[in-house]
């Protein structure tokens, strides 16, 4: 019986391992993929990558908290 269970557990940690190596490549292409498109279109003239994460990050939570605001004063029924 440890011999199957040594087998099994061989074969976990090399399907496992080989999962985390798919997946680190493709959250890792995802990234490049994501940061060259903020580069040549969301950037503005001297940001870095970074800044414009940054900033579209500042300008979507504006415009949720702007939303949040006008469904509250559309849903609020004065009495």
């Amino acid at each position: 019986m440890s011999k199957i269970m040594d087998t099994y557990t061989k074969i976990e940690k090399a399907v496992t391992g080989t999962y985390a190596k798919i997946e680190n490549a493709f959250v890792s292409a995802y990234k490049r993929v994501e940061d060259a498109f903020v580069a040549k279109v969301l950037a503005r003239n001297g940001e870095s990558i970074e800044q414009a994460k940054e900033r579209i990050q500042l300008q979507q939570a504006e415009l949720e908290q702007k939303n949040r605001t006008i469904v509250e004063k559309s849903t609020h029924i004065p009495k």
